[in-house]
């Protein structure tokens, strides 16, 4: 590893992964509210607020009360640390274990707080280095670096455009379950027949077979057009 990583409390780690999926992955740059933070991991402000001040002084937030919260750049270092630990969890378990695409993410979520570098990076070369998670997730590399790629929500696809499915915003097992259901994987091809005005919902094919999804699904898939 380019850098090393001081050891945090598995909730601590969560506070960071929370605050770079609120903020950098969701671009905003403003940061994100504590009551926001506390919706996410569903716990109290008053909780947020205590360790926002521990993770202060260990200057991996920069936090004042009443303002927005951000991460440090030692912060973001390890809260993709986590990330990248989790995905290559993910894939591990999706490739070599066999787990279901809805299985993966809760059993992911126990073993990202396990510190041995030399673990991951020997994780990864046996996976053969891979870029992307069993979501379609860009995996950060052993430097930090998260690939950035152009992609869509099913909900912006134009009717008539046909799309490829390349990530899931919701990685929830009740969510994946119908995502199969639907007959949805990784690269699947959708087309957009239709689209209501009053509700969102669409109209959309999929290797020949037709569904009605909401706009709530449309808005949790991620896509590029075709």
């Amino acid at each position: 590893m380019s850098y090393l990583y001081a050891m945090l409390s598995q909730t601590e780690e969560n506070y960071l992964k929370a605050l770079f999926y609120l903020t950098e992955e969701a671009q905003k740059r403003g940061g994100a509210g504590t009551n926001e933070l506390a919706s996410t991991l569903d716990v109290k402000p008053a909780t947020v607020n205590d360790m926002l001040k521990k993770l202060k002084e260990k200057d991996l937030v920069v936090y004042e009360k009443y303002k927005k919260v951000t991460l440090t750049d030692q912060g973001k270092k390890q809260a993709i640390n986590v990330i990248r630990k989790h995905r290559l969890w993910e894939t591990f378990l999706y490739e070599k274990l066999e787990f279901t695409w809805d299985e993966v993410h809760e059993v992911a979520e126990q073993l990202e707080h396990i510190h041995s570098p030399k673990l991951i990076e020997q994780l990864e070369k046996f996976l053969g280095y891979p870029e992307f998670d069993p979501h379609g997730d860009a995996i950060p590399n052993a430097q930090g670096v998260l690939k950035r790629s152009v992609r869509y929500t099913l909900a912006q696809v134009a009717v008539g455009k046909t799309c490829k499915l390349v990530a899931v915003k919701d990685n929830s097992a009740s969510f994946l379950q119908f995502v199969v259901k639907v007959g949805l994987g990784l690269s699947s091809k959708i087309t957009v027949l239709s689209r209501q005005d009053f509700d969102g919902s669409a109209e959309i094919e999929v290797l020949g077979k037709k569904s009605i999804v909401s706009q709530k699904f449309a808005e949790n898939i991620f896509v590029t057009l075709s």
